[in-house]
């Protein structure tokens, strides 16, 4: 296990110093990244400015949600949000077979060699709205330690995600509109899942638990949760444990180039 984390460590410092060399390209990227994801709070700004609201949801508590989706988003990607594009390139190009001769395990070298530094933006965007909303928001401070475990089911579910999609690109090579699906999926994550029919409601806690992502944390942060809330973590811990064991069964079914 050491050794796993001094690997990850120095593939992180290797990032950052790759992105250190291009310094004017890394800041573009990083402003780029956040400025379009920060394009939804925006929406919700103009939404209460003109007078309406999320039925029962103040402000402050919309953007809280936002806020931890955005830091949510940001840090599954940052580690997670590579592995998809580079597993397809090395399907399409027949160059997986150089990760399989690794000796490590091809996901956490995919994980590893993969670390997205642009994502950082995310987080740093995403911490300013969370510290602008937990001000501002009526949060209780004693929910922070239900709000981190909340807030790891909601990473694992973001962990999963990924793992399945990438592992679908050893048999199905066309799959770059898959994360599209998934995006449009994840916005119900943006938003109060009370907002939504119950159909939507229990699809999104439990079918794909995206309200895990951002709504559960910020509610046990508004107070709002019993420990029945914990039940929810479940499924998201198993979406996380099928999203890798899919994706290590279909590397035993890798077939060559072209998937």
């Amino acid at each position: 296990m050491r050794t796993f984390f001094s690997v990850y460590k120095s593939c992180i410092s290797a990032a950052f110093a790759r992105a250190s060399a291009y310094r004017l390209n890394f800041l573009l990227s990083l402003a780029i990244t956040l400025g379009f994801n920060l394009l939804f709070p925006l929406v919700t700004i103009l939404i209460y400015s003109a007078g309406s609201s999320f039925p029962g949801w103040g402000f402050f508590e919309v953007l809280l949600i936002q806020s931890v989706f955005t830091l949510s988003n940001g840090l599954a990607g940052m580690m997670f949000g590579g592995v998809l594009w580079a597993t397809m390139q090395h399907v399409r190009e027949g160059s997986f077979e150089i990760v399989l001769l690794k000796p490590t395990s091809p996901l956490f070298f995919l994980i590893s060699t993969n670390f997205d530094e642009d994502s950082l933006g995310l987080l740093v965007g995403g911490g300013a709205l969370f510290v602008t909303a937990f001000i501002f928001a009526d949060v209780s401070v004693l929910a922070l330690p239900a709000f981190a475990i909340l807030f790891a089911a909601g990473f694992c579910v973001m962990a999963g995600m990924n793992m399945l999609m990438a592992a679908t690109s050893f048999k199905w090579v066309g799959n770059s509109r898959i994360p599209e699906i998934f995006d449009s999926i994840m916005t119900f994550g943006k938003y109060p899942l009370t907002i939504f029919p119950n159909m939507i409601r229990g699809i999104a806690t439990f079918a794909i638990p995206v309200g895990m992502i951002a709504f559960y944390p910020a509610t046990a942060l508004l107070g709002g949760y019993d420990l029945k809330i914990f039940l929810v973590a479940i499924p998201c811990v198993l979406f996380m444990f099928l999203g890798v064991w899919t994706y290590r069964y279909m590397v035993r079914a890798y077939e060559g180039v072209g998937g």
